[in-house]
């Protein structure tokens, strides 16, 4: 959901994560499943084995039946994204030492070796989907950052019951016993399994080849595509707007699907991505349409559009499901019919010729996990510059410093400079023709013409702010590191080019601000909420006006 409390949704209804609106507007996008996170131990009682587990699931279970009912009245089905069996902390086990399996950080897993654990998985789930008629499935992650069965982590060995057994062995029989639990509750339940983390994100063609038929495998369409980027190859190892899917290790495992009678789906991203995850969709329609259209062919069952960042109803899921129907459309008649519905017949061409820039420029993101990670491109303006290294390490999806070794990855200081400062000139000239679709807009359709304006301005002002940040502090460390030493001309020429980047830092934290107070999406994502308030930019403006103060006055 793009609107959603995250914690515990289904204890309380009044923060609801799927209103009306939302499930209205996405079932018109052409969305008709939404996920929601839970965990089993808090939906179903725990038996004589688990005493402790099921407080208050009655409550979430009537809770979770409201949902189901409403969204149903909008062709919508409800699934329930699991990771299970949830690891406990350590204590948990001192009176049942038999069902304790490894440990890590404080925590240890529910060993799914045990039987007494998976009966309780395996019944907790049936209880859920008896509890609750018409609910649409589970979507299950047997390997997530969260730590479950004994193998989720790949540290198997250290447990005495799966020491003797593989990995394969071990995920295998998690994926029996949920898809067991779901199908004696509810027989025409969807059970839909990721193969993310499985292998250590490798060939997990094993596993595959033991999975239950009635489940849907679930594979990240772009995962392992090799990539180059500023003459600099890498691969896709996270969600990917930039790099089309699918790649390698996606058709893999469909292919060993197939040969093993199990259906198959992709998990995208349509709206954004780790790459630019603080706005709620990116306009480039042209990348969107071309992984759509090689997935049609694919041969498969379903497809997750949105994850964490992703639930906005967008005009990327309208184009999604114009490629859901017989015969396939070529890319530019999917494209053309939502220019023309949401730009009109004259705005449409512009909006054709805008979109194509985008995509062109966003091809150009020098993808990497540490760069969407640690780099500022989530804050963009709003992230404050300093006169000397701060010695602080960015943080995940938090707060990026001046930490540039670690925002660049693979890539060369000046390579990274050089492909974001590309990305951005490339999106200006995207921009210059979404301003001539808007203009040419019938007035009933410009509210939401406009609104795709003001995000594709945003997301230049970030593209083009994380070109400045690299390069001041290429500048500002060049500086101090060559002191006294450096020749005149080459001082004078650092000093202008810090002087030439806080002044273009003043202006894009104006205009990204003027942006953000008129529109709330901007800096907003559903799991982080805001990464920055308007505020935020007024402190940048400050911040830069005083460096450049502190440069004058200092004479560095």
């Amino acid at each position: 959901s793009y609107v959603a409390v995250y914690g515990d949704p289904l204890i309380d209804p009044e923060p609801d994560p799927y209103p009306d609106g939302l499930l209205d507007r996405l079932s018109r996008v052409g969305v008709n499943g939404v996920w929601l996170h839970a965990v089993l131990r808090d939906l179903a009682p725990g038996g004589v084995a688990f005493p402790e587990f099921g407080h208050d699931h009655e409550r979430r279970l009537a809770n979770l039946r409201s949902l189901v009912s409403r969204a149903q009245r909008f062709g919508i089905g409800v699934y329930l994204y699991f990771n299970e069996p949830r690891a406990m902390p350590t204590p948990f086990f001192e009176s049942r030492p038999e069902v304790a399996g490894v440990e890590e950080g404080g925590l240890t897993a529910l060993c799914t070796s045990n039987a007494t654990v998976r009966q309780w998985m395996s019944d907790a789930l049936t209880h859920v989907f008896r509890e609750v008629p018409g609910l649409g499935g589970i979507y299950a992650i047997t390997a997530s950052e969260n730590l479950t069965n004994c193998a989720s982590h790949g540290a198997w060995s250290a447990c005495p019951r799966c020491q003797t057994r593989s990995d394969t062995e071990i995920i295998a029989e998690v994926v029996r016993t949920l898809e067991e639990g779901v199908h004696r509750g509810s027989p025409q339940a969807e059970v839909i399994v990721s193969d993310w983390g499985w292998k250590g994100h490798g060939d997990a063609r094993e596993i595959i080849a033991q999975l239950p038929a009635s489940v849907m495998l679930m594979s990240v369409s772009e995962w392992a595509k090799p990539i180059e980027r500023g003459g600099i190859a890498s691969e896709v190892g996270e969600y990917s707007i930039s790099s089309v899917g699918p790649g390698p290790r996606a058709l893999r495992h469909w292919e060993a699907a197939r040969q093993a009678g199990v259906r198959t789906a992709a998990e995208v991203q349509l709206n954004n991505t780790c790459e630019l995850a603080s706005l709620p969709y990116l306009p480039v329609m042209d990348l969107i349409a071309e992984h759509c259209h090689n997935l049609a062919y694919a041969g498969l069952s379903g497809m997750l559009v949105g994850w964490t960042m992703g639930g906005y109803p967008s005009p990327s899921f309208d184009l999604a499901r114009r490629f859901d129907r017989t015969p396939v459309p070529e890319t530019e008649v999917a494209l053309d019919e939502v220019a023309r519905d949401r730009f009109g017949p004259d705005g449409a061409p512009h909006a054709r010729k805008a979109w194509t820039r985008f995509s062109r420029a966003y091809r150009e993101y020098p993808f990497h996990i540490s760069v969407v990670y640690t780099a500022p491109v989530q804050v963009g303006p709003a992230n404050p510059l300093y006169a000397i290294q701060t010695g602080y390490r960015a943080t995940m999806w938090g707060i990026p410093y001046d930490d540039l070794d670690t925002w660049r990855g693979p890539y060369p200081p000046e390579v990274l400079a050089s492909q974001f400062g590309r990305l951005a000139a490339g999106w200006e000239f995207g921009v210059h023709a979404l301003e001539a679709a808007v203009r040419a807009t019938p007035p009933d359709r410009r509210p939401e013409a406009e609104g795709d304006l003001r995000l594709a301005r945003a997301a230049g002002l970030y593209f083009r702010s994380v070109a400045n940040q690299i390069r001041f502090v290429m500048a500002r460390d060049a500086l101090a590191s060559g002191g006294q030493t450096l020749p005149p001309e080459r001082r004078r020429g650092l000093q202008m080019e810090i002087r030439r980047c806080l002044e273009s830092e003043i202006r894009l934290a104006r205009q990204l601000f003027a942006l953000a107070q008129e529109d709330s999406r901007i800096g907003f994502e559903p799991t982080c909420h805001y990464f920055y308030l308007p505020l935020d930019l007024v402190e940048k403006v400050i911040n830069c006006r005083w460096l450049l103060n502190h440069w004058d006055v200092a004479g560095r």
